[in-house]
């Protein structure tokens, strides 16, 4: 059985008493040990459903679990906050400081030193790319149980980002890290990431594990003629070229092979399709041999 490291019911998060809902009727389950993708276009409410997670904003209604301490979760935000009148050195020794029992100097310190850095630079004279690589020091070496990352390698060059995607995967997995990451960097995602999560309009409307998400789909390809034929079948997304018709679909039953050819969608194949159908149902695969344990939780 595996326990869940986060639970939300029915999450909305308002700004402001009259302002615009950012999340809306959020309800997932994420399992222990999982590294979810958060995905979803710009103002599509992921910032707002991790600050929810890290437990820095109480939510307008419903309720949101996590069974990992404050002590044990890290987060780094997207604009990497970090005191720019401190060096590196003093930075990280504030983490230590802050996270006595389960700080790991030697990590933080091979992180900062993979980048070159020097822990007499101050904080303030690094680029966007070298406060990324101080920001993931601080988070991984707290060696947390639940990691929350918004972009956090969105200004990395490409090396860099290999770099530590490959160091974040590796604690993840020596770990038991529960992660969660929002990025536009599907194809990176997909190579990373068991789990996903897709919001869109402050709304869930994929979730699960990626596999049995994507084994949820089939990509048809046939005549525009016999689109009548997919009236037993969810239909995410269909395109016409010419006479022929491609379509992204939920199964309802058998299709039929003499006319559909049929695949497997890619991640990638999925999210854009989903995406440019807004109206398309959402759907929530659930995780096999899961039993409700998520604590903490905070209600709106």
């Amino acid at each position: 059985m595996t326990d869940m490291v986060i639970e939300a019911e029915g999450l909305g998060l308002r700004y402001g008493r009259r302002g615009a809902w950012a999340l809306r009727d959020c309800s997932f389950r994420l399992p222990e040990g999982r590294v979810c993708a958060l995905v979803g276009p710009n103002g599509a409410g992921k910032s707002s459903l991790l600050t929810l997670a890290a437990g820095l904003v109480r939510p307008t209604e419903g309720v949101i679990g996590t069974s990992a301490s404050r002590a044990t979760t890290a987060y780094v935000a997207q604009d990497k906050p970090l005191y720019p009148q401190l060096t590196i050195g003093e930075t990280l020794r504030m983490g230590r400081e802050l996270n006595p029992e389960r700080w790991d100097a030697g990590k933080a310190a091979r992180i900062v030193e993979a980048g070159g850095l020097r822990e007499d630079t101050r904080v303030r004279s690094l680029s966007g790319g070298q406060r990324t690589r101080v920001a993931l020091a601080l988070a991984l070496a707290k060696r947390p149980a639940l990691l929350l990352l918004d972009e956090p390698m969105a200004d990395l060059d490409p090396l860099a980002r290999q770099q530590l995607m490959g160091t974040l995967m590796g604690d993840a997995a020596e770990n038991g890290t529960s992660v969660v990451m929002s990025s536009h960097l599907l194809t990176e995602l997909e190579g990373a990431c068991d789990h996903l999560l897709l919001v869109d309009g402050g709304r869930i409307r994929l979730s699960g594990p990626i596999e049995d998400v994507i084994a949820s789909h089939r990509l048809l390809t046939g005549p525009a003629a016999a689109a009548g034929e997919l009236a037993a079948h969810t239909v995410v997304e269909s395109r016409t070229t010419g006479r022929q018709l491609v379509t992204l679909v939920r199964p309802g039953g058998p299709i039929a092979p003499g006319t559909w050819q049929t695949a497997y969608p890619t991640l990638e194949e999925l999210l854009l399709a989903h995406l440019r159908a807004p109206d398309a149902p959402a759907l929530a695969v659930p995780a096999l041999d899961v039993r409700p344990a998520a604590t903490g939780a905070v209600r709106g």
